[in-house]
């Protein structure tokens, strides 16, 4: 955007939005570049063009909290300027950004000679500003706090889960190899693929609460994969009246199925909750398009209501599920995001509720 069109001018009368704008400094700075650091001294008032600027805390040795964000048609930095105190947060540049800077002198030496009203509607409007800002940094505050009690807990299943955990796959071998019908084989291989998926969730869940999504990547072919989850879901979709339909060409990912199986069941399972014993279909289609592979989960329930549309992918966000905990598509989404990938949705009432997945796709299948 145009410096004198800038939100911040406009506060000023013509003489003096002109005055300012002959004596900022236009720069362009790169992704990551530090503007200032908390406790520096205030020199510059900015006013965001282009790009974004993020503001962050300093918790402990090379470990930010993030506060905020300034984006075009924003400014940055009036707080310092007006009072004189050092900075109370670093400025960094967040993917490149144009900015103008105003020399703290000339900013003070213009609000000398300017309107009592429009210092007024400059105060109205930074108060607002920092109301917006507390607002943002309770709400990441809270967050961090239901994080790490999240990951005591998990902690403490994880490892209560493990005794019962090695009893159910103990007693799924004796029956194997007492009975080694068909039939029998297959159902406790079930029971053992059950217990460890069980067990990948738990340690899943706490990966998340941690930030820190470990990915053990192979090839895999997504028909297969599909196949698998099909598989190990058919008696919790017939319990639950629903037709799952899958169809998939032969496509290679290099992915960690695991985490993939956890990105469809966490899906699956909310529309499935969202059928409210009604029944009902999911239908997933997985296909290669130029250099990625596209998998696309449709189902024709109520769609997701329009209360969290926007904060979808963000955790704790739950709208009128017993027990639900806001959880599914953040994790799904961390999950994508590690690989690479993007993951949208689109909502129809109407039509139900399709969920959008890219992930990169190997340029060709590996040989033996």
């Amino acid at each position: 955007m145009e410096l004198e069109s800038h939100q911040f001018v406009s506060f000023f009368e013509p003489e003096q939005a002109a005055e300012l704008c002959k004596r900022a400094i236009v720069e362009t700075f790169p992704d990551r570049k530090v503007l200032f650091d908390e406790g520096d001294n205030p020199d510059f008032l900015y006013l965001v063009l282009e790009g974004q600027v993020e503001f962050r805390k300093y918790i402990s040795p090379n470990e930010y909290r993030s506060l905020a964000k300034a984006v075009p048609n924003g400014y940055f930095g009036e707080l310092g300027i007006l009072d004189g105190q050092p900075r109370s947060a670093q400025a960094v540049v967040c993917e490149g950004a144009t900015l103008a800077k105003i020399p703290r002198h000339d900013l003070m030496d213009v609000l000398q000679h300017t309107k009592g009203s429009v210092v007024i509607r400059l105060f109205s409007y930074t108060i607002q500003r920092l109301r917006e800002s507390t607002e943002q940094y309770v709400k990441q505050q809270v967050y961090q706090d239901k994080m790490v009690l999240l990951g005591e807990m998990l902690n403490t299943v994880i490892h209560d889960f493990k005794s019962p955990l090695s009893g159910i796959n103990l007693a799924s071998g004796m029956i194997k190899e007492l009975h080694p019908d068909e039939e029998t084989v297959e159902w406790c291989d079930l029971i053992k693929a059950q217990a460890q998926r069980m067990s990948a969730m738990a340690e899943e869940l706490l990966e998340f609460a941690q930030g820190n999504t470990v990915l053990n990547k192979q090839p895999i072919n997504l028909a297969i994969a599909l196949q698998r989850f099909e598989k190990l879901n058919r008696v919790y979709l017939q319990e639950a009246r629903v037709q799952l339909v899958i169809q998939a060409t032969d496509v290679m990912v290099n992915a960690d199925e695991n985490k993939l199986m956890r990105v469809w069941q966490n899906l699956v399972s909310n529309a499935v909750e969202a059928f409210d014993g009604c029944g009902g279909s999911i239908e997933i289609t997985a296909w290669a398009n130029g250099k990625d592979a596209k998998i696309q989960i449709h189902d024709n329930g109520p769609g997701i209501p329009e209360a969290i549309r926007e904060h979808l992918f963000e955790a704790f966000v739950t709208y009128g599920k017993r027990g639900g905990t806001g959880l599914g598509t953040a994790i799904a989404k961390s999950i994508i995001d590690a690989h690479g990938g993007e993951i949208s949705f689109e909502c129809n009432g109407s039509r139900g509720t399709t969920f959008y997945i890219r992930l990169p796709m190997l340029k060709r299948f590996p040989t033996s």
